[in-house]
């Protein structure tokens, strides 16, 4: 699984004009689910986004992390993210995991961030959705759940 997340003051999800999720200070984090994905996948990727220390302590040090702040998180489905994209000039997205498949891992990654941080909303799988964000720094990572090597 890959996570491309954003530290924002702000951020929010519509479809159709109106807002379906929302959050402040936290962290907007797009999903993208490869074919090889499995619920491990998704609770090893939800514990270091919420572990993962990118929010300034008292000394303006990237030390403290979203349960630390106590801030907001916004998952949003994004198909494109496992694209590959190591040649020619359009994209491929063979890895990425079928459309039922990819939504049953992101509704399990939804229900676990739920139970382990309070403050968690989420975008709509297969939606045409609008996501507006206020990137606070810029600050921006990727994390990939580990995969074996072939």
């Amino acid at each position: 699984m890959i996570a491309l997340l954003q530290r924002v003051s702000h951020a929010e999800v519509t479809i159709d004009e109106k807002r379906v999720a929302e959050i402040q200070q936290g962290l907007l984090v797009f999903i993208g689910v490869e074919k090889t994905d499995q619920l491990e996948d998704a609770d090893k990727l939800l514990e270091r986004v919420l572990n993962y220390r990118v929010f300034s302590d008292e000394d303006d040090k990237m030390n403290l992390s979203l349960k630390n702040i106590r801030g907001g998180l916004l998952l949003v489905p994004q198909f494109t993210l496992p694209a590959d994209t190591r040649k020619g000039s359009r994209p491929s997205f063979t890895p990425a995991a079928a459309p039922s498949e990819a939504n049953d891992l992101f509704e399990y990654l939804v229900s676990q961030a739920k139970r382990h941080h309070a403050n968690s909303a989420a975008g709509h799988f297969g939606a045409d959705m609008q996501v507006s964000l206020t990137n606070d720094g810029p600050v921006t990572f990727w994390l990939e759940t580990t995969k074996p090597k072939a």
